[in-house]
């Protein structure tokens, strides 16, 4: 497939679909968002941006806060039309300059390089949600959390729902349920509107797990199979819902499980990739009786299914690497049983 044809499929694939469209209008104020120089947050910007410009919002500001490492990344959105702050929020005095607005999402925290650096991962994951809760009890807030504080079910479970009592392994998923927490009591204290976003996994045409199984096939190496399934969901999906959400906000707050609609088995992916590719899977281990699982059917009651299929994003992620389009290279360690990140 042409380079062109790849490229004006992925950009497809990023577009706001006209429900995303319909509730960003019903949106008031403008928006900003925490740690938005993540894997996801500049596409999550730039899709709000692309939202309100298409609703006939252009005056609303999509605003992006990050330390912003990488200028690069910075300068991008600017061209995009996103509004940048360059911030620690570690800084109470750099929180407390940012501009207050109505619709907050919350993506700020620190998962990999968490052992042997446990106390910023507990710093950025627990004590900033207290600060940032403070600064915006006035707003509605999206707070993004992770399915790894659920414990592991087999998968003839349907995966973990929203009532399924947290049991997180390993530090960083103990710090995400305590990230969550503390949203929740000063949600409770200061009646903010919330949702809690347990999101696993993301997945663009760069990153995630289809992305990691898919090279591990084409480079013939071996996949580990002790986490035998997965859930996965389109990045841009992922990215909608966050910003519907705003919508659904709670007092007390609202727990929402993301991801797709599947229980995928990495075996059954391995050769969906391998038959694209021409080659054949290699596997090492076996399957574990459980994993972790998200079960999404509430996400799907208040926004529908997801926009882009699993079929269309192993597609479109084995054209992406035969045409050695670039990775970000961030694993997602979504082997890992005994949360060691």
């Amino acid at each position: 497939m042409e380079t062109e044809t790849i490229e004006k499929m992925y950009q497809q694939a990023l577009a706001p679909s006209e429900r995303l469209i319909a509730d960003m209008a019903k949106l008031d104020g403008d928006l900003i968002l925490l740690g938005v120089a993540g894997k996801m947050g500049p596409d999550l910007a730039r899709l709000a941006r692309r939202a309100w410009d298409a609703a006939g919002h252009p005056d609303r500001k999509v605003i992006g806060v990050s330390r912003f490492s990488d200028p690069q990344t910075r300068e991008a959105l600017e061209r995009d039309g996103v509004q940048t702050i360059a911030a620690d929020l570690l800084d109470d005095a750099a929180l407390a300059a940012l501009p207050d607005v109505p619709n907050v999402i919350y993506m700020a925290g620190h998962k990999f390089g968490t052992a042997g650096n446990e106390s910023f991962t507990w710093a950025m994951n627990t004590y900033l949600p207290g600060r940032v809760a403070d600064q915006y009890r006035n707003a509605r807030i999206v707070v993004f959390s992770s399915g790894n504080i659920y414990p592991f079910l087999p998968a003839a479970s349907g995966g973990a729902c929203e009532k399924v009592a947290p049991e997180p392994i390993g530090e960083y998923a103990q710090s995400c349920l305590g990230r969550e927490r503390i949203f929740e009591y000063h949600a409770l204290k200061n009646k903010t509107p919330m949702v809690i976003y347990r999101l696993n996994y993301a997945n663009d045409v760069s990153y995630g797990v289809l992305v990691e199984i898919a090279r591990a096939v084409r480079e013939e190496r071996p996949i580990n199979l002790d986490m035998g399934n997965v859930n996965v969901l389109w990045q841009a999906d992922a990215n909608e819902y966050a910003l519907r959400s705003l919508l659904h906000c709670t007092y007390p707050p609202r727990v929402l499980n993301i991801t797709g609609p599947e229980t995928s088995s990495v075996r059954w992916l391995a050769h969906e990739f391998g038959a694209l590719f021409g080659k054949q899977a290699i596997f090492e281990g076996e399957e574990q009786p459980t994993a972790l699982l998200n079960n999404a059917a509430e996400s799907f009651r208040l926004f529908g299914y997801p926009n882009v299929s699993l079929k269309e994003m192993i597609q479109l992620i084995a054209e992406w690497l035969k045409a050695d389009k670039p990775l970000l290279n961030k694993p997602t360690h979504f082997q890992e049983r005994k949360g060691k990140f």
